[in-house]
């Protein structure tokens, strides 16, 4: 059910007392002109917070905090008579788009969302922002008082204070007494991981939709309160490209209207006006596309806005810097491109205010009656209550309704795993979600099993579906079905007391089940797994199971150790009384294993991905709350290796890898994780590693190939035919492995590149492979779908005493790809046991 957050967040700040006559701007305020010097986030808050207490036509809310506590703000900018009643205007757009029910109003006004600075290191924007704000307030500004008659405005001025402040705090370490322009120079060569990303190095411009950060989930939460008319996205690009505004590129997206197509062009052409007055370059319709539904520009579409992205030349630019062209490129310059845009901007959505609230309603009135696409009912197969629940709050945060169950319990729909159309009976505790809701079209784009792609020169990946993310059997139905029930009729794990059992088991299929395992090893709690399937105390219970064993704990309170750990974590134990089972190996047996609580290095520092290690991070920290040990990748050669049992390579380029060092470790019964790319500077290494599989020529090929007379101008659209923008393969799966323990016989990777190879030799295993026809959806090229047949994905190759696990694809791409963090756990608690 939505909430009120006006009530809900108890951070929220209201500034409404001792209002000024003359308002100070930001170089009065401040004490410099913006673009003269970065201003720190804190002193942007101190500017916002002035700008409250001094203007009664702004409320100031604080909605969250980032990881690293400070505040995420948005200002409420409003006429005198409307900012009183923001309340009853937010509540009237909502009733507008069906959310709620009742008579909208025929006078409220048009809501226009501006959101700055969702990349640390692209930092103009914040500035900006306070210069858009001064102009909304400044009591002298008769234009803008205009605007606000039928317009709210609302200023998001940093989406990552985090990522702005590191950005910000090394420049200023850095500069010196005249900025130095030399593209080159130590002021424009920002170090690892660069200001971009946010603490866990997550680019939250693409995670609208997953909101798997912090930052975002209090984001997004807000932003649904409101779903404004209209939504615009402040960013910096490279320092040589001139500004960009929509019009947006191909692809669009097919769900997106004509009328959200067509209001782009009239902002756009609004925009250029002051552009052309100025002589400023700028250009349209190239490079940002409109497909990837997780973007600061896309997610507001696919909720009834007109979403925009503005490029500002500018990363890593310092206060100034020499483009390719010659000429200095400023601050001063960047804040006042920007600015432009954003009043600009404005004054569109002001000028077309009910138009705007017209074809918003319109377009929620069709999404309720007329939701896109071939399926009306889509239906979940719930074999995995935590994935299942998982899924539920991802749509819930993203105000899409579902129920459970039907009463008609057969039905026949399509199947995203054998892509066949089949019958299917509905449990009463399958998730069922009816298209006939406000947001359809982002239910559509969330879930539909092939996205409809104009355009495969796209900016982003290409498929996303949640069914293969999550890895749970999904149906598509023609047919508009309801669900029976608005909740499931799972009971929760029901506290064990006084027991006295001989052991404990626990399934294994999902990361709820990685964490119970990792709170148990952090209490000293000896923790074992069965490596085969077995019945006991008439349940059945898979290979991966966790066995805790009074033998080996030693301990007094074992029992009360262990089910207070359940029940804090709402997790389901069996209990035993009895190592003897009724079907398959004892307990005792040699099928159980120990798992010896695993010591775990993760690589990090110049030359790694940023973004992937913080998946891994983030993975540890915040999900599973388990230790881990960041460690520089210069500094590897210094660490005492011996002191942990795991070490991950996240995606990265690294030099002399694998070292002498790193070998005798892995001998030595060390673990080495690669993922993605620090697989692929293991191939073909000298020693025992992967090898990578080459394409074959056909016959006489290589001895006679006719060259083909090529345009110029399609170069780009040439050089994608052997890339893949993020699509989806189906894997053939060895789940007798401890790799793929909780996982059926297949899985679905999300891949970035056409990386393949060969299968593994002796004393190794192939647990991930594919065949033929192994594409599911998204955009490959053809030679790509072509390399990736008959080849090993997901392998352990035994080294010695140790083993090297190789994760072709990154199976935590985003935080969103939910089925991946159990393989990855796989590999970090269960292999090598």
């Amino acid at each position: 059910m939505i909430k009120n957050l006006f009530s809900v967040f108890v951070l929220s700040l209201f500034v409404t007392t001792g209002f000024a006559q003359n308002i100070q701007s930001p170089e009065q305020f401040l004490g410099y002109k913006l673009g003269e010097q970065y201003t720190p986030h804190h002193k942007i808050v101190d500017y916002f917070k002035y700008i409250a207490s001094a203007s009664k036509n702004t409320k100031l809310q604080q909605f969250g905090a980032t990881i690293e506590g400070r505040p995420l703000l948005a200002m409420f900018i409003a006429s005198d008579e409307n900012i009183g009643r923001l309340e009853e205007i937010r509540h009237n757009n909502l009733r507008l788009a069906g959310i709620e029910s009742g008579t909208a109003l025929a006078n409220a006004p048009e809501i226009t969302w501006l959101s700055y600075n969702v990349h640390g290191n692209e930092p103009a924007s914040s500035e900006a922002a306070m210069w858009t704000l001064f102009d909304m307030v400044d009591p002298a500004n008769t234009r803008t008082k205009t605007w606000l008659k039928n317009t709210i405005v609302v200023i998001d001025p940093c989406l990552n204070p985090d990522g702005r402040d590191r950005y910000v705090n090394f420049y200023n370490s850095v500069k010196g007494l005249v900025p130095d322009a030399y593209q080159t120079s130590r002021e424009h060569a920002e170090p690892w991981p660069g200001g971009r990303v946010n603490h866990y190095y997550f680019d939250l411009n693409r995670d609208w939709a997953w909101q798997a950060q912090k930052e975002t989930q209090a984001r997004v939460g807000l932003y649904n309160q409101w779903l404004p008319q209209v939504h615009v996205d402040f960013h910096e690009q490279g320092i040589n490209a001139p500004y960009y505004f929509a019009p947006a590129a191909e692809p669009y997206h097919k769900d997106i209207t004509q009328w959200q197509r067509d209001f782009q062009v009239t902002i756009g052409k609004n925009n250029a006006k002051d552009f052309d007055k100025n002589g400023w370059m700028y250009f349209t319709k190239q490079e940002f596309d409109l497909l990837y539904p997780s973007y600061g520009d896309t997610y507001p579409l696919y909720n009834g806005s007109i979403g925009m992205t503005y490029e500002q030349g500018g990363i890593s630019g310092g206060l100034a810097v020499i483009t390719r062209n010659g000429d200095t490129l400023t601050l001063v310059q960047r804040v006042a491109h920007h600015h432009s845009t954003g009043i600009s901007t404005i004054e569109t959505a002001s000028e077309n205010a009910t138009k705007l609230k017209d074809e918003f309603k319109k377009f929620y009135d069709n999404s309720r009656t007329n939701p896109p696409g071939e399926y009306k009912t889509y239906v979940i197969k719930n074999d995995n209550n935590e994935k299942t629940d998982m899924l539920a709050k991802m749509l819930s945060r993203n105000g899409i309704k579902y129920g459970f169950g039907l009463a008609n319990k057969s039905v026949t729909g399509y199947n995203y795993f054998t892509d066949k159309t089949e019958q299917y009976n509905v449990g009463p505790n399958d998730l069922v979600i009816n298209a006939y809701q406000p947001k359809s079209v982002l239910l559509h784009v969330l879930l539909e099993p092939r996205t409809f792609i104009p355009d495969s020169a796209t900016y982003d990946i290409t498929a996303w579906a949640l069914p293969y993310a999550y890895g749970l059997k999904a149906y598509g139905l023609k047919e508009s079905l309801k669900p029976a029930n608005t909740s499931w009729s799972i009971t929760k794990p029901q506290a064990l007391a006084n027991t006295q059992a001989y052991a404990y088991v626990s399934a294994w299929q999902s990361v709820a089940d990685v964490r119970f395992l990792a709170a148990l090893l952090k209490k000293n709690v000896k923790v074992r797994y069965t490596e085969k399937p077995f019945e006991a105390g008439g349940k059945k219970f898979t290979a991966g199971s966790l066995i805790i064993t009074k033998a080996s704990n030693d301990r007094t309170d074992f029992d009360q150790v262990v089910t207070q750990t359940a029940a804090e974590l709402g997790h389901e134990l069996v209990p035993l009384s009895s190592g003897f089972v009724d079907k398959g190996n004892d307990i005792g047996s040699d099928a159980i294993h120990l798992i010896k609580q695993p010591r775990v290095l993760l690589v990090a520092g110049d030359g790694v991905n940023s973004e992937a290690m913080g998946e891994v991070w983030h993975l540890f920290e915040q999900q599973l709350k388990y230790p881990v040990t960041l460690v520089r990748y210069q500094d590897i050669g210094h660490a005492r290796l011996s002191d942990f049992d795991v070490v991950i390579f996240p995606d990265g380029r690294y030099q002399d890898f694998p070292s002498e060092k790193l070998q005798s470790w892995i001998r030595d019964g060390g673990k080495l994780i690669a993922i993605d790319n620090a697989v692929s500077l293991l191939a073909d290494k000298k020693g025992p590693f992967l090898k990578k599989k080459e394409e074959k020529d056909k016959k006489d090929d290589a001895k006679d190939k006719t060259i083909s007379v090529k345009k110029y101008s399609d170069r780009e659209r040439n050089a994608i035919s052997g890339t893949i923008a993020g699509a989806i393969f189906k894997l053939d799966i060895d789940n007798t492995h401890p790799l793929a323990f909780g996982l059926p016989e297949y899985y679905y990777s999300l891949k970035m590149n056409d990386d393949i190879y060969e299968l593994l030799g002796e004393d190794s295993w192939n647990v991930g492979t594919v065949k033929k026809n192994s594409y599911v959806s998204g955009f490959a090229g053809y030679k790509s779908k072509q390399k990736i047949v008959n080849g090993m994905l997901l392998g352990v190759q035994s080294l010695g005493r140790g083993s090297v696990v190789y994760l072709v694809d990154d199976p935590l791409f985003r935080s969103f790809w939910e089925n991946g963090k159990l393989l990855f756990s796989n590999a970090v608690f269960m292999v090598g046991q």
